[in-house]
């Protein structure tokens, strides 16, 4: 028989989520008066690492809707921190690109999340840092498989 009364810890789905908020909020602190969104700027993080991609991939590492990346993908073509050009696999798809105006946008910014995360972390015991992050990983990864 399963119990009814609440548990006297918050489940970790509820503190995953919780701390996603809260980096969340600062990213949006941040980026105040930057001319892009947080969930732009997490495009441009993914392009840093995986330039050329489709939107499409794009979308999937940016964690939104194929919807929500093209009208991203617009803005942020019209800003000019990102380019498409046509795939030379894919006559139909543009693979995008992030411009030298978009690694400089993130170079301004990068002192600024470097200190988010280090408050993030600031309470950890120094060996558990890269234990939370491998954690992290590994869930992530578990939750992705079909």
């Amino acid at each position: 028989m399963t119990s009814t009364s609440p548990k006297s810890t918050p489940s970790l789905l509820y503190s995953v989520k919780r701390l996603e908020l809260a980096i969340r909020s600062h990213l949006d602190e941040m980026l105040r008066g930057s001319g892009i969104t947080t969930l732009q700027y997490t495009a441009l993080t993914v392009l840093a690492h995986r330039d050329g991609i489709s939107a499409a991939q794009l979308a999937r590492d940016s964690f939104v809707t194929p919807q929500s990346m093209a009208d991203m993908v617009r803005a942020l073509e019209q800003r000019e921190l990102i380019h498409r050009t046509p795939n030379p696999d894919s006559k139909r798809e543009l693979l995008v690109y992030i411009t030298e105006s978009g690694r400089g946008l993130l170079r301004d910014y990068a002192a600024a999340a470097d200190t988010i995360e280090e408050r993030m972390a600031a309470a950890l015991p120094a060996g558990q840092v890269e234990a939370f992050r491998t954690a992290l990983g590994i869930a992530w990864s578990a939750l992705r498989r079909q």
